[in-house]
């Protein structure tokens, strides 16, 4: 597929991983992306996924999503679930590197030994999985980003919110290893909340900076998968939740097709195809 030319009601290249039900109150999109093609992980009644992963979900999202391709853009629901990135990367099979977009390190030390969780799926992959060639972090505070304590620090690099606000970011660009595909995780409490309500304390960034830097990786190196999380509190009040949920599905909407019209090139699914 080459940038800038794609067939606009084609999704067959998403798929949907539906594990609090969350995407059932997105009607819009949802049918927009069934109608053309996407495909849908029906995750609901799964136990052992809130927050923490058990052994048994691992290897049911593992099962899940062998019919899924990994070059393809993934939703994985709320932050709740990011760790589904790591169970995903670990079927790339070749050197690749990882670009996060996310509010919070992930780096977190575990609070449950043997237990992967949403808070330290990133620690776990930047330490553990042998075919990283770099992590490439982009969002969270300084004061965060200092606290990390991984053993694989050399592969990680990190862009702090202040240095993407100050300019300083751009001279540590040249830092970025490239050479190997890359896959792009976007947890979306990157963004301010004008641009989307999710469930987890959020940054200052707006869609235009996501956008920008997003096309500026699209459009440069060869992607071999894309994931999106984040979405609201299901608790809130129906007011708020109605409006969060409708804010939500615009910028999911958004993102799917910004990505789709920019994607260049992607390389043979490294570990399955549909």
């Amino acid at each position: 597929m080459k940038a800038g030319y794609y067939m606009q009601d084609d999704y067959g290249n998403v798929t949907l991983v539906n594990v609090s039900g969350i995407y059932d109150e997105q009607p819009l999109f949802i049918d927009k992306l069934k109608k053309g093609g996407a495909g849908v992980i029906d995750a609901v009644s799964m136990t052992g996924t809130n927050g923490y992963c058990d052994d048994m979900a691992k290897e049911n999202f593992r099962e899940m999503m062998k019919e899924y391709p990994t070059k393809g853009i993934h939703f994985i629901d709320s932050g709740n679930f990011h760790y589904i990135t790591k169970i995903t990367t670990d079927q790339i099979k070749q050197p690749f590197s990882l670009v996060v977009f996310d509010h919070h390190t992930d780096m977190q030390q575990p609070l449950v030994n043997e237990m992967m969780s949403c808070g330290d799926w990133a620690g776990l992959v930047l330490d553990q999985n042998p075919n990283l060639k770099q992590l490439i972090l982009i969002g969270p505070d300084a004061t965060d980003i200092s606290q990390i304590d991984a053993i694989r620090k050399d592969r990680l690099l990190t862009f702090s919110a202040e240095e993407l606000k100050n300019g300083t970011a751009q001279r540590k660009s040249t830092d970025i290893l490239s050479g190997v595909p890359f896959y792009i995780s976007i947890d979306k409490d990157v963004l301010s909340t004008r641009f989307t309500e999710t469930n987890w304390n959020q940054g200052d960034m707006t869609l235009d900076m996501l956008e920008h830097l997003l096309g500026i990786i699209l459009s440069r190196e060869t992607i071999c998968g894309i994931d999106i999380c984040g979405e609201c509190q299901p608790d809130l009040p129906l007011p708020e939740y109605m409006k969060a949920e409708e804010k939500n599905e615009r910028i999911n909407h958004e993102l799917a097709d910004f990505i789709r019209s920019h994607i260049s090139t992607y390389i043979p699914s490294a570990s399955h195809s549909r």
